[in-house]
């Protein structure tokens, strides 16, 4: 889908991006991060020649990216920033239909497009079509402005710090929505972000840099299981590393097909391990009572359990 192939770029001298080789596959979802001047942002932006690049080769669908016209290779990338940029004085409509509109739509094509994204980011059609920017919280704002981005149904959808402005609460609520769009769209998504846990949240692999080269391209699991350096360490969280790991085990494998005794708290069986071992501190608890989408119990699970588990994980 995407392959960078010995990548430079240089500002005044200065080099930004070295030896970048990425090969990004159709339908991942990949997050580049690292410290601020690490070049996550630059390699993001030369994608879709929001930055040339001076070294090297990258290839879009196995073309070779100056190949395209540039207007036509930015139309096949939808692209979502922090600012998000909505035009204040259109509706929610029209601001979803910029592209479309400029590729010649039909009306009718547009307005059953805008119809599915809002649908597919959980905002009734009826009532925030004909809405305007002001009219719409911090996260509605976000959530139409990558809802813009996917109108052309692009091959590609990169995304620079998309929730960074936003309070913890939404930018949550909206990690796991873009979350659920992936899984549901199946899109190839690049996106950057300063934050380990979206990207551990979000990532099918993770890309860390620092000063302008790669350090390290993993799963979230393997990042946090066989941190290639010190700086990887220090760069994921040294002292609470035990704790991400969790975050991205499940509970199902661990739940043992007996009962809880009466009272026991419950969590779905869709939680993370985290998730358990937060309700089990709070609740002052030993087991968990693990309840299916119906939220009928379908076995118990034990904090030794956990422990013992966690415990046996390759470091």
């Amino acid at each position: 889908m995407i392959e960078f192939q010995n990548i430079g770029k240089s500002y005044g001298g200065v080099r930004a991006v070295e030896g970048l080789n990425l090969h990004i596959e159709l339908g991942e979802l990949v997050v580049l991060i690292g410290p601020s001047g690490s070049g996550k942002s630059t390699a993001l932006k030369m994608i879709n020649r929001m930055v040339d690049h001076d070294q090297g080769r990258i290839l879009f669908e196995g073309r070779e990216i100056y190949s395209f016209d540039v207007r036509d290779l930015r139309r096949r990338m939808g692209y979502a920033i922090q600012s998000v940029g909505l035009f204040p004085h259109w509706t929610v409509e029209r601001n979803i239909a910029t592209v479309p509109h400029l590729l010649g739509w039909s009306k009718e094509s547009i307005s059953q497009r805008v119809t599915e994204l809002l649908t597919l980011f959980d905002m009734a059609p009826e009532l925030f079509r004909q809405r305007y920017p002001h009219q719409l919280s911090g996260g509605q704002q976000q959530r139409v402005g990558v809802a813009r981005a996917l109108a052309a149904d692009p091959a590609v959808l990169l995304m620079d710090e998309p929730f960074g402005a936003l309070d913890p609460v939404t930018r949550t609520a909206l990690q796991l929505e873009l979350k659920r769009v992936h899984q549901t769209s199946g899109k190839t998504i690049v996106l950057v972000t300063h934050d380990i846990d979206e990207a551990l949240l979000l990532a099918d692999r993770i890309v860390l840099m620092n000063q302008g080269q790669i350090v390290q391209v993993a799963t979230p699991l393997e990042l946090l299981s066989s941190p290639a350096s010190d700086f990887v360490l220090d760069f994921v969280g040294r002292s609470d590393l035990g704790i991400k790991l969790l975050s991205l085990k499940a509970v199902e494998p661990l739940v043992r097909h007996d009962p809880a005794p009466p009272g026991s708290p419950t969590l779905p069986q869709t939680a993370s391990l985290r998730e358990a071992v937060a309700i089990l501190a709070a609740q002052g608890a030993s087991v968990l009572s693990v309840l299916n989408a119906q939220q009928q119990p379908v076995g118990s699970l034990y904090a030794s359990d956990i422990f013992v588990s966690h415990a046996n994980t390759p470091a």
